[in-house]
């Protein structure tokens, strides 16, 4: 995919509504969170990604899917892709059956996705649970949804009463991913819980916001 050619524009956040949030002193170096070649970038639905930015490394992990089919939302950031091939490797030994369902999503997939969103359940609702345009975690290329055959492949809550989910919610930090959606952390992130959505920010990272018990937002602005 090529690379960006207003890299140095498209490399700053779109805006930054929540101004509550951001007076805080950040704990991480402000640039870095607002830096999407940074594990530690932060995009929510206060801070987004303009429309040309496309991470210029994006490659296919080698991973089980939930289809065949090269399309782009298999890919990742070459360093969240070389992870997650790790954590499903160590998936598969201890006999836990999980797979890519979708990673990369590009501005305008976003866009598709929460229009068809809003038309079906209503724009209230559809805030919910899918980002407008340029608010996707996907976008960076360090997000990924996950299931397994067990719940039909599907995205639902259910996956993290599995053995599969449990699985995930323990071992993910270790290999750099947090459940960036917790159960009960909705008025936090925005977004109602998603035991399926791992977020790669780097394992020392992972594993001080997981065993805080915490979610990203507060991680980089407690």
């Amino acid at each position: 995919m090529a690379k960006d050619k207003n890299s140095n524009k498209d490399k700053l956040l779109l805006d930054s509504k929540n101004k509550k949030r951001n007076s805080k002193n950040p704990k991480q170096n402000d640039l870095e969170i607002k830096d999407p070649s940074s594990p530690l970038i932060l995009v929510n639905k206060e801070q987004g990604l303009t429309e040309g930015f496309i991470p210029d490394d994006l490659v296919i992990p080698n991973i089980p899917f939930s289809f065949n089919e090269n399309l782009p939302k298999k890919q990742m950031k070459k360093i969240a892709a070389r992870a997650i091939e790790r954590l499903f490797a160590q998936a598969k030994k201890d006999k836990i059956d999980i797979v890519g369902v979708s990673a990369y999503r590009s501005y305008q997939r976003q866009k598709d996705i929460f229009a068809y969103n809003a038309k079906k359940d209503g724009v209230t609702a559809a805030n919910k649970y899918s980002a407008h345009a340029g608010h996707s975690e996907h976008q960076t290329g360090l997000a990924i949804d996950v299931s397994s055959p067990k719940i039909n492949y599907k995205l639902i809550e259910e996956f993290g009463e599995t053995k599969e989910g449990r699985w995930l919610q323990k071992n993910a930090p270790t290999y750099g991913f947090i459940i960036r959606y917790p159960k009960d952390k909705e008025e936090i992130t925005g977004y109602q819980y998603e035991p399926w959505h791992l977020r790669y920010v780097g394992v020392e990272h992972a594993l001080a916001i997981a065993n805080k018990d915490s979610t990203l937002e507060n991680y980089l602005y407690s």
